[in-house]
């Protein structure tokens, strides 16, 4: 598994109530459906995307590659946001999902 990022950690640590909230609201998301783990991370990562989260970008493409998702898979589901959220934010989330597939980013 890739090392978590120190702000995350930090969270964790110094705010272990509302973390475990977060984390029991995430696993009970998960699971209220249908959706299974490579589609939702597919989903989460589009949504990522959408709000120009680099973080979460990266992460959710790390979990979506652990999910069975396929690079493809992965540029596709940016690729299909460009006509929603424009260009320059579809292109800047295909390099940070680049980060990950090259492997600068851990």
């Amino acid at each position: 598994m890739a090392k978590l990022p120190g702000q995350y950690i930090s969270i964790r640590k110094r705010f272990k109530k509302y973390f475990k909230a977060v984390d029991s609201l995430g696993k009970a998301a998960k699971t209220s459906g249908p959706i299974k783990s490579k589609t939702s991370h597919l989903i989460q990562l589009a949504a990522a995307a959408a709000i120009r989260s680099e973080g979460a970008v990266h992460s959710h493409t790390r979990r979506a590659l652990q999910a069975g998702a396929k690079p493809e898979e992965i540029y596709q589901a940016v690729l299909l946001l460009t006509s929603t959220i424009g260009f320059p934010t579809v292109s800047a989330a295909l390099s940070w999902i680049d980060d990950v597939l090259t492997s600068s980013v851990p």
